[in-house]
């Protein structure tokens, strides 16, 4: 029976974890829990899940009212508190479903500790990824993804048993406003981005879905995972989500996960370690798959694909900027500050503008992060609508 720490179990791929977790109780025992600020579900979730031992809360005062309620359960709060409840783990795996940069810390700190890291939290690869390779080698950890076009990915490779590939193709359903014109979608208000047509995913992840900053982020994340260069992976349209992504083969035909869109068989992909092809197909054209549409992706429809791919060509902390210049922009556009466009602006202008960290460190990206928040914040709403 494999021990399990899962952070950020009151978010949406945390609750599904959940799910999983209640159904799979022979294999897996859930020893920790994170919730952020939703301190609410916690009793909720310790009746589920009497083996829970520690628990971390963003709020100190609430963190010890707690555990005098439950002495049994060690709770942590305050700035070291996600990296302290990696630390105190002891099992073997580390779901990490945090939602934004702060899930790179306990990334980095489960690596360090040679778990393996089930990772829904993207940011560690696209903010972190500098810092990854080195924390594998050296202390044996591995990372399984838990987002649905890279668990594709990693099946198809899995089923092509070292046969050469041509392509990586990474679908994208086009989010909310995907039958939209660039200026029909301007003055559109969050609630109409936040109706995503196939996916019920948190509110930050579903408005990156509408500008297509999402697709950018999984292509960094992509490249990072399996070692391959932007070049090697192409963007396809796909209204249905039935493909979570698609393997070109050498020879011309393609490997495709197929499968209704629902990260529960995800998350169980990487609990069970990332070894299956479980719903991969091979089929000659993907015309072939019933039910599946496909179109060409347009750059000047979603230019934050290209925003995002260039911040990974300039290096540095540059990732680090466009994440957080990307978070405080679906934060001042939830707001109702700017238009869905000025994100891309936002974005753009931060990369440009906000001054190079010179080092790589945790700390460096830390200040860069910080850096590119406050840079967004200050400029005027009239310059990004």
């Amino acid at each position: 029976m494999k021990r399990v720490l899962l952070l950020g179990a009151s978010g949406n791929i945390g609750s599904q974890a959940l799910d999983v977790l209640r159904n799979s109780r022979a294999s897996y025992v859930l020893e920790g829990i994170s919730v952020g600020r939703n301190s609410k579900v916690i009793p909720g979730i310790l009746r589920d899940f009497p083996s829970i031992r520690t628990i971390y809360l963003m709020d100190g005062e609430e963190a010890l009212r707690l555990q005098e309620r439950y002495p049994s359960v060690l709770f942590l709060s305050g700035e070291e508190g996600l990296g302290a409840i990696v630390d105190a783990f002891e099992g073997e795996i580390v779901l990490n479903a945090i939602l934004g940069f702060a899930g790179l810390l306990p990334s980095l700190r489960a690596l360090e500790r040679g778990k393996t890291l089930g990772l829904a939290n993207k940011e560690s690869l696209v903010v972190g990824g500098a810092l990854i390779p080195p924390l594998l080698q050296r202390f044996g950890g591995s990372i399984v993804p838990i987002d649905s076009e890279h668990v594709a990915f990693r099946k198809c490779l899995n089923k092509a048993g070292g046969r050469p590939w041509r392509k990586f193709l990474i679908t994208a359903s086009g989010g909310a406003f995907r039958d939209l014109g660039r200026e029909e979608a301007r003055s559109l208000p969050a609630e109409r981005a936040l109706l995503h047509p196939t996916w019920r995913m948190g509110r930050k992840i579903t408005i990156d879905s509408a500008t297509m900053f999402n697709k950018g982020f999984e292509i960094i994340e992509a490249m990072r995972l399996f070692s391959i260069r932007s070049e090697d992976i192409e963007v396809v349209m796909h209204r249905e989500s039935l493909v979570h992504s698609a393997l070109l083969l050498e020879d011309g035909n393609y490997l495709a996960d197929v499968g209704r869109p629902d990260m529960r068989e995800a998350i169980r992909f990487a609990l069970e370690g990332g070894g299956s092809s479980e719903g991969v197909v091979e089929v000659a054209s993907l015309k072939d798959i019933p039910g599946a549409s496909f179109s060409p992706f347009s750059p000047e429809r979603f230019p934050a694909v290209s925003i995002a791919l260039s911040a990974e060509r300039m290096g540095g902390d540059r990732t680090a900027v466009l994440n957080g210049a990307d978070e405080e922009a679906v934060a001042r556009y939830l707001r109702g500050e700017i238009g869905i466009l000025g994100i891309e602006k936002a974005v753009a202008l931060a990369l440009r503008e906000v001054p190079s960290c010179p080092g790589l460190s945790y700390d460096d990206l830390c200040a860069s992060d910080r850096n590119a928040r406050s840079f967004v914040r200050d400029i005027p709403a009239s310059a990004l609508n």
